[in-house]
């Protein structure tokens, strides 16, 4: 029973940069994989399997690099909020609340007159 053959990680890259560069001269990806294949010793399955590899490993660096460095400024922003909502929350606990149907008496604000009179005087 033959046992695998295993191929350094720089041989995978050799090849798949090979069939990037050369796929323009074949008529097809598969043909370039073909070709390519057989020089390098390794099946065309093999050199297709490394070639998805590669294309989903650099779709995954670099179209999410943005996307996590905007998921981290969101969770940052996220927590500046809430920490400023529960400030809210606390301050307007201890301000005097007025309802809407509060006796008008009850607002009445007194101060002195600037004239001789003594008392208070209703503003």
């Amino acid at each position: 029973m033959n046992s695998p053959k295993r191929y350094s990680p720089e041989v995978r890259e050799r090849a798949v940069r090979l069939v990037l560069e050369q796929q323009g001269e074949y008529p097809s990806k598969w043909a370039a994989i073909c070709s390519i294949a057989s020089k390098f010793g390794c099946t065309p399955e093999t050199l297709r399997a490394w070639c998805k590899r590669s294309e989903l490993t650099q779709e995954d660096s670099s179209a999410n690099l943005p996307e996590n460095e905007r998921l981290k400024q969101l969770e940052r922003e996220n927590t500046e909020l809430k920490r400023a909502n529960e400030i809210l929350r606390k301050a307007a606990a201890f301000s005097p609340r007025r309802s809407s149907t509060a006796n008008p008496i009850d607002g009445v604000i007194y101060r002195r007159a600037s004239c001789s009179v003594r008392g208070r005087v209703d503003l």
